[in-house]
C-alpha cells in the first residue's frame, strides 16, 4: 500500500502533558504501534490549545506542542521523523519511520503578531487552521451546537493578511472550524488550494463544522481536499448510526459531488484526548463525543468498505494519502 496519510491528528497535546511527567519516547511506545498496525505512514499533528490557557498562554502551550515533537524525534531517530516537505514524507516512508508534520488548530497563539508566522514556520509548521471553533484575531469559529452571540463575522483585516502571509511561505490553509461567512472569504482571498482537514459532509449529518455541498465544490474548484472526521456527531445525526459504514457515505457524497481526487483523511480520533478538553469546550459539543474509527489501527476497516463498495485500488490510495500529497506538493515550496 502506499503513503497512508492521517490529515488530523491532536497527538501533541498528549506528548507534551505526558513529557511535563517525565516521560520519554511517547510516541514509540504508545503510538507507534497503533500508527503501524494501521498502515499509517505520516500524521498530521495539529497545535492544539484549550480555552483554558487563552490568551496568555497560547503560545506559551503551543511551542511546548512543537517542543515536545521535535524532542521525541531526536529520542527515536530510527523511528519517526519530522517532515517539512513531500520529500521528507517519503524519505520517511522509504525508511520505514513515521512522518510527522506540523499544522496549527487556530491561529491563537500569533495573537495579532503577523511575524509569528514566519518563527513557526521555520519550526515546521506547515498547515495553518485559521480558527478553532471560537473567535480570534482572524475571524469566528464554526460552532460545534447553537450558542448565544451577537452576529458572526467573516475574516478581518488581520485575517486577510494573515492568508497571504501563509500563501507565500508555503503554508496550506485549513478551513475545517471556521464559521460560513469566514469560509466564503477564504475562498476569495485565498490563491492556492486549500484544505478542509477534517470536515465531512452537511447534507449527511447537519453540523455546521461539516460542509455543505457548495462548499465542497467550492474547495474542489480551487484544487482542494477534504478530510474525513470519524467523530460520531460528524459522521450521523443518530449514534447508534455512527459507524464506518456511515464515514464511507460522507466519502462516497463527495466523490459523487466532485470527484475522488478531492478526499482523503482527516480521523481526528479523539477518545483518549477527551480527558485533557476543558468543561466549557465540551458544553459546545450536540453530544457525547466518541470516535467510529477506534484507533488507527483501524483504519483497515475502512479500506474493507471502500473495496466493498467497488473503489479501485487506484482510487483507494488517493483517499488513503495520495490527495494530500499531491496537494502538498504543488502548495509546500
Amino acid at each position: 500500500m502506499s503513503l497512508v496519510i492521517d490529515g488530523h491528528f491532536d497527538l501533541l497535546m498528549d506528548v507534551a502533558i505526558q513529557r511535563e511527567q517525565g516521560k520519554k519516547k511517547v510516541i514509540e511506545t504508545q503510538y507507534l504501534p497503533d500508527f503501524q498496525r494501521g498502515g499509517i505512514g505520516a500524521i498530521i499533528c495539529a497545535i492544539f490549545v484549550d480555552s483554558s490557557f487563552l490568551p496568555e498562554m497560547g503560545l506559551r502551550k503551543a511551542l511546548q506542542q512543537i517542543s515536545s515533537l521535535h524532542a521525541e524525534a531526536a529520542e527515536s531517530p530510527d523511528k519517526i521523523m519530522v517532515c517539512r516537505s513531500v520529500d521528507d514524507m517519503l524519505t520517511a516512508q522509504n525508511a520505514g519511520k513515521l512522518g510527522l508534520t506540523l499544522s496549527l488548530e487556530g491561529a491563537e497563539p500569533l495573537y495579532n503578531d503577523l511575524s509569528m508566522l514566519r518563527v513557526f514556520y521555520e519550526l515546521g509548521v506547515r498547515f495553518l487552521g485559521l480558527t478553532w471553533s471560537r473567535r480570534n484575531f482572524v475571524g469566528d469559529g464554526s460552532h460545534f451546537g447553537s450558542v448565544r452571540e451577537g452576529r458572526p463575522g467573516g475574516i478581518t483585516e488581520f485575517g486577510v493578511q494573515l492568508i497571504e502571509a501563509a500563501e507565500e511561505l508555503g503554508i496550506i490553509i485549513d478551513v475545517s472550524h471556521i464559521n460560513d461567512e469566514g469560509f466564503w472569504d477564504v475562498i476569495s482571498f485565498s490563491n492556492k488550494p486549500v484544505i478542509a482537514s477534517h470536515s465531512n459532509c452537511r447534507a449527511l449529518a447537519s453540523s455546521m463544522r461539516n460542509l455543505t455541498d457548495e462548499q465542497i465544490q467550492a474547495i474542489a474548484k480551487k484544487g482542494g481536499v477534504i478530510g474525513m472526521n470519524a467523530v460520531n456527531f460528524f459522521v450521523s445525526e443518530r449514534d447508534e448510526e455512527a459507524d464506518v459504514e456511515h464515514l464511507v457515505d460522507h466519502i462516497d457524497h463527495i466523490v459523487k459531488l466532485v470527484g475522488v481526487e478531492h478526499v482523503g483523511l482527516g480521523l481526528d480520533i479523539t477518545d483518549e484526548f477527551m480527558k485533557y478538553v476543558s468543561p466549557d469546550s465540551i458544553a459546545t459539543m450536540p453530544r457525547k463525543p466518541f470516535d467510529v474509527v477506534k484507533k488507527h489501527s483501524s483504519v483497515p476497516q475502512i479500506i474493507q468498505v471502500l473495496e466493498k463498495r467497488g473503489y479501485t485500488e487506484k482510487a483507494i490510495e488517493r483517499i488513503m494519502g495520495h490527495n494530500f500529497l499531491d496537494l502538498y506538493r504543488e502548495v509546500w515550496r
